[in-house]
């Protein structure tokens, strides 16, 4: 994407160290970007991750940021790399705990909304000083942030109030030359889905027209397309990635 002997700009990647962002991350190099990744609770996949990147010619750096901790969002926002300005924003951390809507409490309601609606708000505002003029966003939502689930409320709520928000930030930064996309995926081989038996996954792929999970790497592409040039006039969309699955 990026021509010989021009600097290699930036993408910040959050949840970068494993799933969609690990993808996201790797496929983000590969499109000719330097990668920032965050993590929260384990630094060995991230710290793999930029070993795969940096084998590749491209620089990556991961640091340890609980967007769900104000203070560790505010040192993320000073961080060195900042000097170099943001290109490309995936906000792709999340908290996600199977529970009947009925059984949820207002504890983990608001520990779900901290993490995915206000975690993704507060790093946005930390980074956006730093943001290009002509920044791509990507906010990773999910279907279930337009459909609901009668076992994942609060992910639910907390998904929706997310790609409201982008939608209006779309509106918000799209005079400055900035664009921002919001990712809805189904079912995706993630670690939400690591807990499945063998009948479970198999179930899961029937409802599937395509009649299969997607990868990491599927959504990974649909981010890199929302950052690249060919989505030039694509801001404010609810991008469902399903196989099928939702037709909304």
């Amino acid at each position: 994407m990026f021509g010989k002997g021009m600097s290699r700009p930036i993408a910040l990647v959050t949840g970068g160290g494993r799933g969609i962002g690990a993808a996201t991350s790797k496929r983000l190099a590969e499109d000719g970007y330097d990668i920032l990744l965050t993590y929260n609770t384990s630094s060995k996949p991230a710290e793999m991750v930029v070993d795969d990147i940096r084998r590749t010619g491209a620089d990556a750096l991961a640091v340890k940021v609980d967007c769900n901790d104000d203070a560790e969002v505010a040192l993320l926002g000073i961080h060195p790399w900042m000097h170099r300005e943001i290109d490309a924003l995936v906000l792709n951390h999340g908290r996600y705990e199977r529970v009947a809507a009925e059984d949820m409490t207002i504890a983990g309601l608001r520990t779900t909304m901290k993490t995915n609606f206000e975690g993704a708000v507060a790093v946005w505002k930390a980074v956006q000083p730093h943001l290009t003029a002509s920044a791509r966003i990507v906010v990773v939502g999910s279907q279930l942030g337009t459909r609901g689930s009668p076992h994942g409320a609060d992910y639910s709520a907390s998904k929706a109030a997310l790609a409201m928000w982008a939608r209006s930030l779309a509106q918000a930064v799209g005079p400055q030359g900035k664009r921002v996309n919001i990712l809805a995926p189904g079912f995706v081989d993630t670690a939400i889905l690591a807990g499945d038996s063998k009948q479970k996954r198999a179930e899961r792929e029937q409802l599937v027209p395509l009649k299969r999970v997607a990868t990491p790497e599927d959504m990974a592409g649909t981010i890199s397309f929302l950052i690249g040039p060919d989505s030039s006039y694509i801001t404010g969309a609810i991008i469902h990635v399903n196989g099928g699955l939702y037709l909304p």
